[in-house]
Protein backbone atom coordinates (compact mmCIF):
# COMPACT_ATOMS: atom_id res chain seq x y z
CA UNK A 1 0.00 0.00 0.00
CA UNK A 2 1.14 3.40 -1.38
CA UNK A 3 2.04 6.02 1.57
CA UNK A 4 -0.31 9.12 2.20
CA UNK A 5 2.17 11.78 0.93
CA UNK A 6 2.54 9.37 -2.51
CA UNK A 7 -0.92 9.06 -3.07
CA UNK A 8 -1.74 12.53 -2.80
CA UNK A 9 0.95 13.42 -5.22
CA UNK A 10 0.33 11.18 -7.85
CA UNK A 11 -3.54 12.26 -7.53
CA UNK A 12 -2.82 16.25 -7.77
CA UNK A 13 -0.33 15.23 -10.69
CA UNK A 14 -3.20 13.02 -12.85
CA UNK A 15 -5.51 16.30 -12.00
CA UNK A 16 -3.40 18.61 -13.77
CA UNK A 17 -2.23 16.31 -16.80
CA UNK A 18 -5.94 16.59 -17.12
CA UNK A 19 -6.66 20.06 -17.21
CA UNK A 20 -3.63 20.40 -19.46
CA UNK A 21 -5.19 17.84 -22.18
CA UNK A 22 -8.75 19.25 -21.97
CA UNK A 23 -7.10 23.20 -22.70
CA UNK A 24 -5.48 21.67 -25.65
CA UNK A 25 -8.77 19.83 -27.37
CA UNK A 26 -10.81 22.44 -25.90
CA UNK A 27 -9.06 25.74 -27.04
CA UNK A 28 -9.27 28.66 -24.86
CA UNK A 29 -12.42 30.62 -23.48
CA UNK A 30 -14.33 27.07 -24.58
CA UNK A 31 -16.72 25.09 -22.58
CA UNK A 32 -16.58 21.50 -21.63
CA UNK A 33 -20.11 19.65 -22.57
CA UNK A 34 -20.80 15.92 -21.91
CA UNK A 35 -21.43 14.57 -25.95
CA UNK A 36 -24.39 12.15 -26.09
CA UNK A 37 -23.53 8.57 -27.55
CA UNK A 38 -25.04 10.07 -30.95
CA UNK A 39 -24.93 13.57 -30.94
CA UNK A 40 -27.20 15.78 -33.69
CA UNK A 41 -24.78 17.33 -35.97
CA UNK A 42 -25.13 21.47 -36.26
CA UNK A 43 -23.37 23.49 -39.24
CA UNK A 44 -20.14 24.33 -37.18
CA UNK A 45 -20.10 20.94 -36.22
CA UNK A 46 -20.06 19.48 -39.82
CA UNK A 47 -17.54 22.18 -40.56
CA UNK A 48 -15.24 21.13 -38.00
CA UNK A 49 -15.57 17.41 -38.71
CA UNK A 50 -14.41 17.93 -42.25
CA UNK A 51 -11.55 19.96 -41.11
CA UNK A 52 -10.16 16.29 -39.09
CA UNK A 53 -11.32 14.57 -41.95
CA UNK A 54 -13.95 12.84 -40.05
CA UNK A 55 -17.04 11.40 -42.03
CA UNK A 56 -19.47 14.35 -43.22
CA UNK A 57 -23.48 14.12 -42.03
CA UNK A 58 -25.13 12.36 -45.43
CA UNK A 59 -28.60 14.34 -45.78
CA UNK A 60 -31.58 11.98 -46.49
CA UNK A 61 -33.59 12.76 -49.50
CA UNK A 62 -37.38 14.84 -49.78
CA UNK A 63 -40.04 11.51 -49.83
CA UNK A 64 -41.22 14.69 -52.91
CA UNK A 65 -39.12 17.35 -54.83
CA UNK A 66 -39.98 20.79 -53.84
CA UNK A 67 -40.57 22.98 -56.54
CA UNK A 68 -40.03 26.49 -55.73
CA UNK A 69 -43.02 28.84 -57.73
CA UNK A 70 -42.17 32.17 -58.22
CA UNK A 71 -44.90 34.83 -58.65
CA UNK A 72 -44.00 35.27 -62.29
CA UNK A 73 -44.13 31.56 -62.80
CA UNK A 74 -47.90 31.60 -61.06
CA UNK A 75 -48.73 34.53 -63.07
CA UNK A 76 -47.62 32.51 -66.66
CA UNK A 77 -49.33 29.30 -65.16
CA UNK A 78 -52.76 31.08 -64.46
CA UNK A 79 -52.94 32.93 -67.88
CA UNK A 80 -52.27 29.38 -69.72
CA UNK A 81 -55.34 27.52 -67.84
CA UNK A 82 -57.45 30.63 -68.71
CA UNK A 83 -56.70 29.93 -72.55
CA UNK A 84 -58.20 26.78 -72.88
CA UNK A 85 -59.22 26.63 -76.28
CA UNK A 86 -63.04 24.73 -76.97
CA UNK A 87 -61.22 22.52 -79.60
CA UNK A 88 -57.64 21.54 -81.00
CA UNK A 89 -56.20 19.87 -84.11
CA UNK A 90 -52.86 18.75 -84.31
CA UNK A 91 -51.80 17.29 -87.92
CA UNK A 92 -48.21 15.86 -87.91
CA UNK A 93 -46.29 15.79 -91.46
CA UNK A 94 -43.52 13.68 -92.15
CA UNK A 95 -39.83 13.54 -92.82
CA UNK A 96 -38.71 16.97 -94.00
CA UNK A 97 -36.52 19.89 -91.82
CA UNK A 98 -37.62 23.25 -91.73
CA UNK A 99 -34.99 24.30 -94.24
CA UNK A 100 -36.97 21.71 -96.85
CA UNK A 101 -40.21 23.70 -95.96
CA UNK A 102 -39.76 27.34 -94.78
CA UNK A 103 -39.67 29.28 -98.24
CA UNK A 104 -39.51 26.70 -100.54
CA UNK A 105 -42.13 27.33 -103.69
CA UNK A 106 -44.10 23.87 -103.42
CA UNK A 107 -45.27 25.00 -99.56
CA UNK A 108 -47.31 28.30 -100.23
CA UNK A 109 -50.13 27.52 -97.75
CA UNK A 110 -47.77 26.29 -95.37
CA UNK A 111 -46.06 28.87 -95.70
CA UNK A 112 -48.90 31.36 -95.47
CA UNK A 113 -49.87 29.88 -92.39
CA UNK A 114 -46.32 30.65 -90.78
CA UNK A 115 -47.65 34.08 -90.92
CA UNK A 116 -51.16 33.66 -89.53
CA UNK A 117 -49.64 32.51 -86.21
CA UNK A 118 -47.19 31.53 -83.91
CA UNK A 119 -44.63 30.06 -86.19
CA UNK A 120 -41.81 28.63 -83.98
CA UNK A 121 -38.29 28.95 -85.82
CA UNK A 122 -36.32 26.92 -83.31
CA UNK A 123 -38.82 23.85 -83.31
CA UNK A 124 -37.08 20.39 -82.96
CA UNK A 125 -37.68 16.60 -82.88
CA UNK A 126 -36.58 14.32 -80.63
CA UNK A 127 -35.22 11.37 -82.18
CA UNK A 128 -35.36 8.84 -85.34
CA UNK A 129 -37.17 7.61 -86.88
CA UNK A 130 -40.33 8.26 -86.93
CA UNK A 131 -42.77 6.46 -84.24
CA UNK A 132 -40.41 7.11 -81.53
CA UNK A 133 -41.66 10.88 -82.19
CA UNK A 134 -45.45 9.93 -82.25
CA UNK A 135 -44.87 8.39 -79.23
CA UNK A 136 -43.16 11.07 -77.57
CA UNK A 137 -45.71 14.06 -78.78
CA UNK A 138 -48.92 11.50 -77.16
CA UNK A 139 -47.55 10.03 -74.11
CA UNK A 140 -44.22 11.86 -73.02
CA UNK A 141 -42.36 8.98 -74.01
CA UNK A 142 -40.92 6.37 -76.70
CA UNK A 143 -41.66 3.87 -74.56
CA UNK A 144 -38.89 2.09 -75.57
CA UNK A 145 -39.50 1.92 -79.07
CA UNK A 146 -36.62 2.62 -81.41
CA UNK A 147 -37.84 1.88 -84.52
CA UNK A 148 -40.83 1.80 -86.38
CA UNK A 149 -42.33 -1.73 -85.84
CA UNK A 150 -45.79 -2.90 -85.51
CA UNK A 151 -47.61 -4.30 -82.38
CA UNK A 152 -46.76 -2.67 -79.46
CA UNK A 153 -49.22 -2.12 -76.25
CA UNK A 154 -48.46 -0.07 -73.74
CA UNK A 155 -50.63 0.96 -70.46
CA UNK A 156 -49.20 4.20 -69.15
CA UNK A 157 -50.76 7.60 -68.91
CA UNK A 158 -51.37 9.42 -72.48
CA UNK A 159 -52.97 12.68 -73.93
CA UNK A 160 -55.81 10.89 -74.55
CA UNK A 161 -56.30 9.03 -71.12
CA UNK A 162 -55.69 12.15 -69.19
CA UNK A 163 -57.87 13.99 -71.01
CA UNK A 164 -60.95 11.74 -71.01
CA UNK A 165 -60.16 11.34 -66.94
CA UNK A 166 -60.76 14.71 -66.79
CA UNK A 167 -64.19 14.28 -68.80
CA UNK A 168 -63.00 15.87 -71.76
CA UNK A 169 -62.75 14.55 -75.32
CA UNK A 170 -60.57 12.80 -77.74
CA UNK A 171 -60.34 11.79 -81.53
CA UNK A 172 -57.59 10.26 -83.48
CA UNK A 173 -58.32 10.82 -87.33
CA UNK A 174 -56.26 8.82 -89.42
CA UNK A 175 -56.17 8.76 -93.41
CA UNK A 176 -56.91 5.29 -94.97
CA UNK A 177 -57.32 3.26 -91.19
CA UNK A 178 -59.80 0.48 -92.58
CA UNK A 179 -62.09 0.79 -89.86
CA UNK A 180 -63.26 3.05 -86.14
CA UNK A 181 -60.86 0.56 -83.98
CA UNK A 182 -58.58 -1.08 -86.15
CA UNK A 183 -55.60 -2.75 -85.04
CA UNK A 184 -54.42 -2.61 -88.75
CA UNK A 185 -50.38 -2.11 -89.44
CA UNK A 186 -51.00 -0.65 -92.52
CA UNK A 187 -53.80 -0.29 -95.22
CA UNK A 188 -53.40 1.26 -98.08
CA UNK A 189 -51.58 4.19 -97.63
CA UNK A 190 -51.91 4.11 -93.94
CA UNK A 191 -49.46 3.34 -91.16
CA UNK A 192 -50.50 2.69 -87.53
CA UNK A 193 -46.90 3.31 -86.34
CA UNK A 194 -48.19 7.45 -86.89
CA UNK A 195 -51.50 6.44 -84.91
CA UNK A 196 -50.10 5.75 -81.74
CA UNK A 197 -53.21 6.15 -79.33
CA UNK A 198 -54.03 2.24 -81.17
CA UNK A 199 -51.11 1.14 -78.96
CA UNK A 200 -52.79 2.02 -75.74
CA UNK A 201 -55.16 -0.15 -73.96
CA UNK A 202 -56.02 3.01 -71.68
CA UNK A 203 -57.38 4.90 -75.23
CA UNK A 204 -61.01 3.67 -76.26
CA UNK A 205 -60.77 1.72 -79.39
CA UNK A 206 -64.35 4.17 -80.93
CA UNK A 207 -61.83 7.08 -79.94
CA UNK A 208 -59.36 5.68 -83.18
CA UNK A 209 -61.48 6.91 -86.11
CA UNK A 210 -60.78 6.90 -89.92
CA UNK A 211 -60.42 10.21 -91.91
CA UNK A 212 -63.60 10.43 -93.19
CA UNK A 213 -65.63 10.75 -89.69
CA UNK A 214 -63.73 14.26 -89.09
CA UNK A 215 -66.75 16.33 -88.59
CA UNK A 216 -67.50 19.19 -90.76
CA UNK A 217 -69.47 20.65 -87.72
CA UNK A 218 -66.45 21.91 -85.94
CA UNK A 219 -68.70 22.56 -82.88
CA UNK A 220 -69.15 18.38 -82.71
CA UNK A 221 -64.74 17.74 -82.94
CA UNK A 222 -63.24 15.86 -80.13
CA UNK A 223 -61.86 18.66 -77.34
CA UNK A 224 -58.42 17.52 -78.78
CA UNK A 225 -57.94 15.57 -82.28
CA UNK A 226 -54.81 14.24 -84.28
CA UNK A 227 -55.13 14.32 -87.94
CA UNK A 228 -52.47 11.90 -89.30
CA UNK A 229 -52.13 12.32 -93.50
CA UNK A 230 -51.42 9.17 -95.14
CA UNK A 231 -48.08 8.50 -96.31
CA UNK A 232 -48.57 10.04 -99.69
CA UNK A 233 -50.43 13.27 -98.22
CA UNK A 234 -47.72 13.25 -95.25
CA UNK A 235 -44.80 14.05 -97.66
CA UNK A 236 -43.37 10.70 -96.53
CA UNK A 237 -44.35 9.14 -99.95
CA UNK A 238 -45.52 11.97 -101.76
CA UNK A 239 -44.22 15.66 -103.09
CA UNK A 240 -44.38 18.80 -100.58
CA UNK A 241 -46.42 20.04 -102.77
CA UNK A 242 -49.21 17.47 -102.48
CA UNK A 243 -49.15 17.61 -98.90
CA UNK A 244 -49.58 21.21 -99.44
CA UNK A 245 -52.73 20.97 -101.42
CA UNK A 246 -53.90 18.40 -99.16
CA UNK A 247 -53.53 20.26 -96.03
CA UNK A 248 -55.46 23.63 -97.83
CA UNK A 249 -57.90 21.49 -99.18
CA UNK A 250 -58.85 19.63 -95.94
CA UNK A 251 -57.83 21.59 -92.61
CA UNK A 252 -58.33 25.17 -94.11
CA UNK A 253 -61.87 25.77 -93.63
CA UNK A 254 -61.29 24.64 -89.76
CA UNK A 255 -57.73 26.78 -89.43
CA UNK A 256 -60.38 29.69 -91.08
CA UNK A 257 -63.10 28.94 -88.47
CA UNK A 258 -60.78 28.34 -85.35
CA UNK A 259 -59.34 32.02 -85.50
CA UNK A 260 -63.29 33.05 -84.43
CA UNK A 261 -64.63 30.05 -82.75
CA UNK A 262 -61.94 29.95 -79.28
CA UNK A 263 -60.06 26.86 -81.28
CA UNK A 264 -56.22 25.97 -82.00
CA UNK A 265 -54.67 24.44 -84.81
CA UNK A 266 -51.34 23.05 -84.69
CA UNK A 267 -48.94 21.93 -87.45
CA UNK A 268 -45.83 20.16 -87.01
CA UNK A 269 -43.62 17.49 -88.55
CA UNK A 270 -42.49 13.95 -86.97
CA UNK A 271 -38.68 14.49 -87.45
CA UNK A 272 -36.47 16.03 -90.32
CA UNK A 273 -34.57 13.97 -93.10
CA UNK A 274 -31.59 14.13 -90.96
CA UNK A 275 -30.05 16.45 -92.50
CA UNK A 276 -30.34 19.94 -90.00
CA UNK A 277 -30.53 17.99 -86.11
CA UNK A 278 -34.19 17.35 -86.63
CA UNK A 279 -34.72 21.08 -87.02
CA UNK A 280 -38.37 21.58 -87.90
CA UNK A 281 -41.51 23.61 -88.13
CA UNK A 282 -44.32 24.18 -86.08
CA UNK A 283 -47.25 26.59 -86.24
CA UNK A 284 -50.03 27.39 -83.79
CA UNK A 285 -52.57 29.53 -85.13
CA UNK A 286 -56.35 30.21 -83.47
CA UNK A 287 -58.30 33.18 -81.77
CA UNK A 288 -56.24 33.45 -78.71
CA UNK A 289 -52.87 33.17 -80.30
CA UNK A 290 -50.60 36.54 -80.80
CA UNK A 291 -48.90 36.24 -84.65
CA UNK A 292 -44.92 36.31 -84.85
CA UNK A 293 -42.12 34.26 -84.95
CA UNK A 294 -40.91 33.05 -82.06
CA UNK A 295 -37.24 31.74 -81.48
CA UNK A 296 -37.94 29.97 -78.54
CA UNK A 297 -36.18 26.09 -77.97
CA UNK A 298 -39.41 23.73 -77.97
CA UNK A 299 -39.51 20.27 -78.88
CA UNK A 300 -42.59 17.97 -78.95
CA UNK A 301 -42.31 17.74 -75.41
CA UNK A 302 -43.31 21.18 -74.77
CA UNK A 303 -45.90 21.14 -77.18
CA UNK A 304 -47.59 18.27 -75.10
CA UNK A 305 -47.06 19.94 -72.09
CA UNK A 306 -49.01 22.81 -73.42
CA UNK A 307 -51.79 20.68 -74.54
CA UNK A 308 -51.95 19.34 -70.60
CA UNK A 309 -51.49 23.01 -69.02
CA UNK A 310 -53.77 24.13 -71.45
CA UNK A 311 -56.64 21.76 -69.58
CA UNK A 312 -54.87 21.68 -66.18
CA UNK A 313 -53.97 18.05 -67.06
CA UNK A 314 -50.88 16.17 -65.54
CA UNK A 315 -48.39 16.15 -67.12
CA UNK A 316 -47.39 12.42 -68.57
CA UNK A 317 -44.06 10.83 -69.00
CA UNK A 318 -41.00 13.16 -69.57
CA UNK A 319 -43.31 16.12 -70.16
CA UNK A 320 -42.84 16.66 -66.66
CA UNK A 321 -39.48 18.02 -67.22
CA UNK A 322 -40.51 19.89 -70.54
CA UNK A 323 -41.96 23.89 -69.77
CA UNK A 324 -45.21 25.17 -71.77
CA UNK A 325 -45.07 26.95 -74.33
CA UNK A 326 -45.56 30.83 -72.59
CA UNK A 327 -45.83 34.36 -74.28
CA UNK A 328 -48.16 33.51 -77.75
CA UNK A 329 -51.43 33.45 -75.80
CA UNK A 330 -53.81 36.82 -76.20
CA UNK A 331 -54.42 38.09 -72.66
Amino acid sequence: MLPRKLFLFLFCLILTACSQVNKLVQGPGSTFAISSPNPISTPTQQSADSTLNLPAHTPQASPQPTVAVTPDKLAADANLAAVKPDHIVIVVEENHSYEKIIGHPSAPYMNALAEQGAFFTQSYAVTHPSQPNYLLLFSGANQGVKDDSCGHVFKTANMASELLHAGYTFGGFSEDLPSVGSFACTHSQYGRKHSPWVNFTNVPKETNMPLDQFPSDYNNLPTVSYVIPNMDHDMHDGTIKTADDWLKNHLGPYIEWAKTHNSLFILTWDEDDSSKDNHIPTIFIGQMVKKGHYDQHITHLNVLRTLEDLYNLPPVGNSADAGPIQHIWQQ
